[in-house]
């Protein structure tokens, strides 16, 4: 017998852990969902301007992804990875396909992304011999142990408490915060930041880093854009001292910014791209790694010290070819690049009108607001580290009014699903118009 939204919301409060909170915290009861849309148990519609946590890619239940689950669970849910099954040995080549087969050749699957970036760090580790990790002050990659050590943001904190050894943090670059206007200052900004990291890379012993591991374009830490210049850079730096470069895309993978992988919108190649989310937009946990010739020539000559029981889950793989191959028959990308320019247009519209939006940014259906208390100052409605109650008002605003979001700091991010259309889009971002209108008055000086 179903339960009543109310039962849900008592059991949930007496009996979950609940991620980045504190536990006994009631939330809303769910009961279904259909593309970009969710209900409550009262019937309230709420339109998922987020993509859940950036993963619902393709949207909520959709019908090509839940009929290959379901013809997958009739015939076989699950096998041990030391076997070959259809499922996975398709979508690893769908994965290498995408990427580019000129330069990517295997695929290790895992259950999620921070398991991705943990076994992509240890492979590194591995092909190079060498210990210590870079990564960014402004990242995010998990909460496993590596993955946390990793990170930039205070979701590592925990795990720094008698943590992994070797992990090195730089600053990358935010052209708003570090007072930079895009545009007319990336060239200055990027020889700035590359300089840096040089010499950071230097004093730290070349010779010793293993990987640096970035966010193609970081995600939960607001939607920050490299400038010009700053990735292509990057790759240099690695190439140079003889380092792997570790894209992690997570988050910004699978049709987000317009391409299949984020970082395609740069003159690069990773030597590892790690992914998660969008492979099969949430309907079963998967995650993997793709790895080039160098790391695949490696694996084929010495034993790959990484191992899960679910490693390329039969059901999940299942989900994966179905979402993988819709993004590719419905031409997904550049359904995103058309719908990109509208809401790109419209948070363009919100930094002239609003005095708490300090500025935009957007690539495809990837955005965020920053959101300040003083824009000529470019003072934030909420500093890193600090906690008030303005960010949390606004969020909950805007999900009082039906369109469910999620920020951190002073961000609001802006991420539905790839499959929305025009029209959806011009129904639901008036409502975030009037939120900003709301937090003007209420917020700004």
């Amino acid at each position: 017998m179903s339960m009543s939204g109310k039962e849900v919301v008592q059991l949930h409060t007496q009996h979950i852990m609940q991620s980045w909170s504190k536990s006994g915290l009631p939330a809303i009861p769910v009961e279904r969902a259909e593309g970009i849309y969710f209900w409550d148990y009262d019937g309230k519609q709420y339109a998922d301007m987020s993509s859940l946590l950036v993963c619902s890619n393709l949207g909520h239940q959709l019908p090509e992804i839940v009929a290959a689950i379901k013809e997958q669970a009739d015939k076989m849910c699950f096998m041990a990875p030391a076997y070959a099954s259809e499922p996975k040995s398709k979508l690893a080549r769908l994965l290498v396909e995408v990427a580019g087969a000129d330069t990517y050749r295997r695929v290790f699957f895992t259950n999620g992304g921070a398991e991705s970036n943990e076994n992509a760090i240890k492979m590194a580790r591995m092909v190079t011999g060498r210990t210590k990790v870079f990564s960014c002050y402004r990242s995010y990659h998990g909460a496993t142990l590596g993955a946390s050590n990793a990170s930039g943001d205070w979701r590592r904190f925990a795990a720094e408490i008698g943590g992994a050894n070797g992990f090195v943090k730089f600053m990358n670059p935010h052209m708003y915060q570090d007072g930079y206007t895009r545009g007319v200052d990336d060239a200055e900004c990027t020889r700035k930041a590359l300089e840096a990291l040089d010499l950071q890379m230097r004093y730290e012993g070349a010779d010793n880093i293993a990987c640096v591991i970035m966010e193609s374009i970081v995600g939960a830490n607001g939607v920050i854009l490299p400038p010009d210049g700053y990735m292509e850079g990057v790759r240099a730096l690695c190439d140079k001292y003889g380092i792997l470069m570790i894209c992690d895309e997570v988050m910004a993978g699978f049709g987000r910014t317009g391409k299949m992988f984020a970082w395609q919108n740069y003159d690069i190649k990773p030597d590892i791209i790690t992914f998660a989310k969008g492979v099969t937009c949430g309907y079963v946990p998967l995650g993997g790694c793709i790895v080039n010739d160098r790391v695949a020539s490696y694996f084929e000559e010495n034993v790959l010290q990484c191992g899960l029981t679910y490693s390329g889950h039969t059901l999940a793989c299942a989900a994966g070819c179905a979402s993988v191959q819709y993004y590719l028959d419905h031409d997904i990308c550049a359904h995103v690049q058309e719908m990109g320019q509208i809401l790109s247009a419209f948070l363009d519209r919100m930094v002239e009108k609003h005095k708490c939006v300090g500025e935009a940014r957007c690539i495809g259906l990837f955005a965020a607001l920053e959101i300040v208390r003083d824009k000529e100052k470019r003072i934030p409605m909420q500093a890193y580290g600090e906690h008030g109650p303005e960010m949390p008002a606004i969020l909950a605003e805007l999900k009082k009014r039906g369109f469910s979001t999620f920020g951190r700091e002073n961000n609001i991010n802006v991420c539905p699903p790839l499959i929305i259309t025009a029209e959806q889009l011009e129904q639901w971002l008036p409502v975030l118009d009037e939120v900003l209108t709301w937090a003007d008055g209420a917020f700004c000086r």
